[in-house]
């Protein structure tokens, strides 16, 4: 017979702790994998997406994001003129 005593209790607290982690990660694996393109890569953003969220957000004044706006939209027509 198996002694029932601290020892087995330890040994399942630390069986349930790794099973949840597992479990956790698994979810959190299948979420990434469908919240992205599918191959759990996030999609690159767009410069003038983060331009906008940083004026959104205060960090840069108007002055600065119309001045980084333009050099992004001369970028964009340097690319497309190439």
């Amino acid at each position: 017979m198996m002694p029932y005593g601290w020892h087995d209790g330890a040994l399942g607290v630390i069986w349930m702790i790794i099973s949840w982690g597992l479990i956790v990660t698994v979810v959190w694996a299948l979420m990434r994998a469908f919240a992205s393109d599918g191959d759990g890569r996030e999609r690159p953003r767009d410069p003038k997406e983060i331009l906008a969220e940083r004026y959104a957000k205060g960090e840069i004044d108007a002055e600065e994001y119309d001045e980084r706006l333009r050099v992004l939209e001369g970028m964009h027509n340097q690319t497309k003129s190439h």
